[in-house]
């Protein structure tokens, strides 16, 4: 028997649970990598957001959901750690641009890698046509989400 919407766990909660699992079984790898290249679930989190062409660090806030002084905290650890660089924005002369250094680029190829072996272990436990229907699903243009508020229903009247 199903459960309607209604009575089962939101979707959102049901998201933040896959993205945390993901979360966590890239840091596990990290810290049991030999090279000490243990990584923080945060770091994991903002260089899963930064776009290969770099971007500001309050869009980086944007994208985490966090905020601006947060977000350049993580930023200046991960430069400190030889993972991200800060430059101008060739774009805009009062704004600095994000990005990933030499080996930032070279940790991001083995991420891939690594999500990749997460994916397959994933699919092994779950099934491969889930996690193909799961990443198609994922993939869809979903539309903005401003736009969903004018498709709720409104509230019942007693």
């Amino acid at each position: 028997m199903t459960s309607s919407p209604s009575e089962s766990e939101p979707l959102i909660r049901l998201l933040w649970r896959a993205h945390n699992w993901f979360r966590a079984a890239l840091t596990t790898a990290f810290e049991t990598q030999e090279d000490g290249s243990a990584i923080s679930a945060a770091h994991v989190t903002l260089l899963s957001q930064l776009p290969s062409e770099g971007a500001s660090i309050a869009e980086l806030a944007r994208r985490l959901g966090v905020s601006a002084p947060t977000a350049h905290q993580w930023v200046h650890e991960l430069v400190a750690a030889g993972v991200l660089t800060v430059e101008s924005d060739p774009r805009s002369a009062r704004s600095k641009l994000v990005l990933l250094s030499a080996s930032g680029v070279r940790r991001r190829e083995e991420t891939m890698q690594i999500l990749a072996g997460i994916e397959a272990t994933l699919a092994g436990r779950i099934g491969a046509d889930t996690v193909t229907a799961l990443r198609a699903a994922l993939e869809e243009p979903w539309g903005s989400p401003e736009s969903v508020a004018v498709e709720l229903p409104g509230p019942s009247t007693p």
